[in-house]
């Protein structure tokens, strides 16, 4: 559904996206994961056709450049920053977007009426945007992104900011679209939610690709051992073993064990082990 090629973009001497090649199934729920300046919103914007690489190629379910209007039609974007006419109400926002893609009379009232019902906000279709919280206006968002019914969703850290009950019913969304055999690709800094919807994730940084798989693939690879947690005469040890059961017969001949568990590695260790602990502001 989504090919890049080793695509780069840089702005200035600051290079954002440095020689990113991916490749998207078709009805897959894709995830691509970052810190803070990874460059996950200037790919999104690259495979949205937002922006052009300096370098590489980037197509569309084999159609060809997302710059093209054609192409872009396929292609339905939540954007991180929220793209809504705060002076609007939600049913006119959506009306707006559906005529910027050619859709009028009973085919756009039937689209919004849809989209509205299934980001749960028909009850506040006539309220201006400014009335909405925040995570009111990120289920707009997301509507905004459905209203002229793409096959393939870019969604960029789409829970930013909302409460848990929008959150929830975003991630609902989510999975209800996947389910249609819609293609999502998904941007996060968030563990839970890529282990929870993706089935394949990118791990990214400076622009770079550093890993690609299933999370179980990716815990495999990247995540090393698990860690024994044993407890003798009243002090802990934390032991990094392939052998957790000979590990801890060799430790219980040294002593009698209180108790003892075991931590599998995380997606969050992965994470962290690749990109690294420094702060990203």
């Amino acid at each position: 559904m989504l090919e890049l090629t080793n695509v780069r973009k840089s702005f200035g001497q600051t290079v954002a996206v440095d020689g990113l090649t991916l490749s998207v199934r078709k009805g897959e729920l894709f995830g691509l994961l970052g810190p803070n300046g990874a460059g996950k919103s200037t790919s999104v914007s690259l495979a949205v056709g937002l922006l052009a690489p300096d370098h590489g190629t980037i197509s569309i379910d084999g159609l060809g450049n997302p710059a093209s209007p054609a192409v872009r039609r396929q292609i339905g974007v939540a954007p991180q920053a929220l793209a809504l006419y705060e002076l609007l109400s939600g049913e006119e926002n959506l009306r707006f977007f559906g005529e910027v893609y050619g859709l009028s009379g009973a085919a756009l009232a039937g689209r919004v009426a849809w989209c509205l019902d299934f980001v749960g906000l028909t009850d506040r279709k006539d309220d201006a945007i400014a009335k909405y919280s925040g995570g009111m206006k990120r289920r707009l968002n997301l509507a905004a992104a459905l209203v002229h019914d793409p096959q393939l969703l870019l969604l960029d850290e789409p829970t930013v900011g909302v409460d848990p009950q929008s959150r929830n019913k975003i991630f609902e969304n989510i999975e209800a679209l996947h389910a249609e055999g819609r293609t999502i690709i998904y941007t996060t800094h968030y563990m839970e939610e890529a282990v929870r919807l993706c089935q394949r994730l990118a791990i990214v940084d400076a622009g770079r690709l550093l890993a690609l798989g299933t999370v179980a693939e990716l815990l495999a690879a990247h995540g090393g051992p698990p860690t024994l947690v044993v407890r003798t005469n009243g002090s802990e040890q934390r032991v990094q073993t392939a052998d957790p059961l000979g590990e801890l017969n060799r430790l219980a001949a040294g002593g009698a064990i209180e108790s003892f568990q075991m931590e599998r590695p995380t997606l969050e260790q992965v994470f962290l082990g690749l990109t690294g602990r420094s702060l990203r502001d």
